[in-house]
């Protein structure tokens, strides 16, 4: 039994969610979100909840339950609060701007790397930090994480772009060998 799938969904005040067979269509004040979901789960709107039950006990039934539930709470509080990350850039020379609708980085590469901003996301820079904000949190995770693949961070000066309050390892350079040597 799924501990994370039978918990049900408060709907927040502002958020109409609509069921139309497995399409669910959540609307709020940041925006519209719909998926279809598959015919082996039921969801169920009950007042100002959202049931998510099995309609048949499989093992890829019940591995889909939690998984369910967790994305239609995620779409919820999507259209409600809106989802954000933030990343920073570390190293000298190393900037961002925003151009129109894309996202332009000079990273130490011989010419900017400019990324084009998915529609419904904002993007923003301010000094080192550059926030990705949407409704949908698949896709502000993965625009965040394009934008980190460009320059990662390297291990031993920290020199690229990270998430905000990721930790990198830090590995010591060569070591100088003194200069009596062994005798």
């Amino acid at each position: 039994m799924s501990r994370v799938g039978k918990q049900p969904i408060e709907i927040p005040q502002g958020v109409d969610v609509r069921i139309e067979g497995r399409k669910v269509t959540c609307t709020g004040p940041k925006g519209e979100l719909s998926r279809e979901f598959r015919n082996e789960i039921e969801i169920k709107k009950q007042e100002n909840r959202i049931a998510v039950t099995v309609k048949e006990e499989t093992n890829q039934a019940r591995a889909l339950w939690g998984l369910t539930r967790t994305l239609l709470f995620n779409m919820i509080q999507g259209v409600w609060q809106g989802y954000e990350k933030k990343l920073e850039i570390e190293g000298v020379g190393y900037k961002a701007a925003v151009e129109g609708d894309s996202l332009a980085l000079q990273v130490g590469f011989s010419h900017p790397v400019k990324l084009k901003t998915p529609e419904h996301m904002v993007v923003s820079v301010e000094k080192n930090v550059i926030t990705v904000g949407g409704i949908d949190k698949e896709q502000v995770g993965q625009f965040a994480a394009k934008i980190r693949m460009v320059k990662k961070p390297e291990p031993y000066k920290g020199k690229g772009i990270h998430y905000e309050g990721e930790v990198i390892r830090r590995k010591l350079g060569k070591k100088a060998v003194s200069a009596g040597g062994a005798k």
